[in-house]
């Protein structure tokens, strides 16, 4: 059998349970839009896994074992979100949406050792999950973490004229239906020249799908607020975005003015 149709083989969907379009891809842990499972795999295998911190490791490999591990940032993300950061020379940044830790911590061993990352979710117990790794990492006094929704610490940072524009890297990977309200603060927060990312935001590949397409009834679901957002970014003519099919897609924004 040729390369073409091995390939070919293993990427065609096959129809199951009621008509939902279903590959390796669509299941839950697999964070990769690549047409190839092998073609990921060796990304992993070559420039992802080889250089991978051994905490990072370790963390991803405790999430791999929890029932939601679908949230959590893919090996490559947080390899790019690292050696991003460190390009920027990100100091002060925030996370909105922690899950176990693995993207908090590609952050934290990425910024200086006075660097600082204000993290939020609504759930302390996953992130409790990763945070025995992260001390371990010594790592841990770089995290002010606030349980709790994110909203309302973003309209009590913006009450204090000192935290506009005081912040150089933003990640967020939270509630979808909020991504633009999130949008609305964060580009007062975040520094002139400074980035947000929002991730997720190919979303499974379906915002190529017509409406009326088969989808899991959480894709289906925040479908249109990611279609909303992206409409919104690409129009936004305060920042310069770039759409990476990088996991599950991440759109980065620079703050231009």
């Amino acid at each position: 059998m040729s390369t073409t149709t091995t390939t070919e083989t293993k990427t065609e969907t096959q129809t199951q349970n009621g008509g939902e379009q279903k590959t390796r891809h669509s299941e839950v842990g697999h964070k990769s839009l690549l047409k190839s499972d092998d073609l990921y795999q060796y990304i992993l295998d070559t420039s992802v896994y080889p250089r991978e911190p051994e905490p990072m490791k370790e963390l991803r490999e405790i999430t791999a074992k929890h029932p939601w591990n679908l949230m959590t940032t893919s090996a490559d993300e947080g390899q790019f979100l690292n050696l991003l950061l460190k390009l920027i020379g990100a100091k002060k940044t925030m996370e909105i949406g922690v899950y176990t830790g693995y993207s908090l911590l590609a952050t934290a061993l990425a910024i200086p050792e006075d660097g600082t990352i204000l993290a939020m979710d609504i759930n302390r117990e996953n992130y409790e999950l990763g945070l025995p790794v992260i001390e371990k990492a010594g790592v841990a006094h770089k995290i002010d973490f606030r349980e709790g929704p994110a909203l309302p610490v973003l309209d009590q940072l913006l009450e204090d004229p000192a935290n506009h524009g005081s912040f150089d890297f933003i990640f967020v990977d939270a509630d979808k239906d909020n991504y633009l309200n999130y949008h609305k603060r964060l580009i007062e927060l975040v520094k002139v020249g400074g980035v947000i990312g929002y991730d997720n935001t190919l979303w499974n590949g379906s915002v190529v799908l017509s409406a009326d397409a088969p989808m899991r009834k959480y894709i289906r679901y925040y479908r249109d607020f990611v279609l909303e957002l992206n409409k919104a970014l690409a129009a936004d003519p305060r920042i310069e975005i770039s759409q990476l099919p990088v996991g599950d897609g991440i759109t980065l924004c620079r703050r231009a003015k």
